[in-house]
């Protein structure tokens, strides 16, 4: 067990997390420029689009890059530095690093050497979509980005479609089209809502039935950075689902009738179709995944 007392003392060598703007750089908050002002370095995902930030803030403070391709030599890198005493800020493109961005191992490595980790808080688009919904924000499931291939993506809404919990998930505009008929399919024609460009002069939220979404898109040029607000499971579909194969994925539940009925793949696949409400090629294709 560790615990931390973020703000004993005058311990040097912290780990700073600091949201930044998601869009209007009047979001930033005092305390993250003032963060970033005075810590000793500034790891980055991306140094250009960081430098540009700072730039505007007229903020001196060295970068140096951290992102998916070279995270595992940085950390290294920046866990030796909190331990001579330097402080270190983490940020990521726009809003909170770590959630979908660069940051986590970073978070989990400070801790591991014993140092500190205070984590500021500020813009998420996530959140911003969530409140401005106008769906339940009482419980909410962050999934971010959907697998890319439809058989992954699939099974991932397999899995989520009976929570009750309001469902967030972010999508690029050029997947947004299969992502919502991928939802309609799985999810049904719940209510939701598209909010993209989020604090930007050309901010959109688009509510409705997924199935209206659908038809928004077709006669819309996408543009911008989506998240996705997705209603939850009613309590009597969720109780609907509730049957004895549903937190198995479909391979598993193909593949627990072949097991416990001793019948071909093919008769089973034909069940599966049926309980789950599925065509049989969209089941064969699932179950023959490697």
């Amino acid at each position: 067990m560790k615990i931390q007392n973020s703000f004993s003392g005058d311990a040097e060598g912290g780990l700073y997390v600091v949201p930044t703007p998601i869009g209007n750089l009047e979001d930033i908050t005092y305390r993250a420029l003032k963060i970033l002002k005075t810590v000793s370095v500034i790891a980055a995902e991306d140094t250009r689009n960081t430098r540009k930030l700072l730039n505007h803030f007229e903020i001196a403070t060295p970068l140096i890059s951290y992102h998916e391709h070279n995270k595992e030599s940085r950390e290294r890198e920046m866990i030796d530095r909190l331990t001579n005493d330097e402080s270190i800020a983490v940020v990521s493109d726009a809003g909170m690093p770590a959630i979908s961005d660069p940051g986590y191992e970073l978070v989990q490595a400070a801790i591991e050497a014993d140092k500190p980790v205070v984590v500021l808080p500020g813009a998420n688009a996530a959140l911003c979509a969530l409140v401005g919904s106008g769906l339940s924000a009482g419980e909410f499931h962050y999934y971010g980005f959907l697998p890319r291939k439809k058989k992954d993506k699939t099974m991932e809404l397999e899995r989520l479609k009976t929570l009750q919990a309001t469902l967030i998930f972010y999508e690029s505009p050029y997947r947004l089209k299969d992502t919502l008929k991928a939802l309609h399919e799985q999810l049904g024609n719940r209510q939701m809502a598209a909010a993209r460009e989020l604090t930007k002069k050309f901010e959109e939220y688009v509510r409705g039935t997924i199935e209206e979404l659908i038809s928004w898109t077709e006669e819309k040029e996408l543009k911008g950075e989506f998240c996705l607000v997705v209603e939850g499971s009613s309590e009597a579909v969720a109780e609907e689902n509730s049957l004895w194969w549903s937190h198995l994925s479909i391979k598993n539940h193909v593949t627990a009738y072949i097991n416990e009925e001793n019948i071909p793949s093919k008769e089973a696949i034909k069940r599966v179709a049926a309980d789950r409400n599925m065509a049989k090629r969209d089941v064969y294709q699932a179950f023959h995944i490697d």
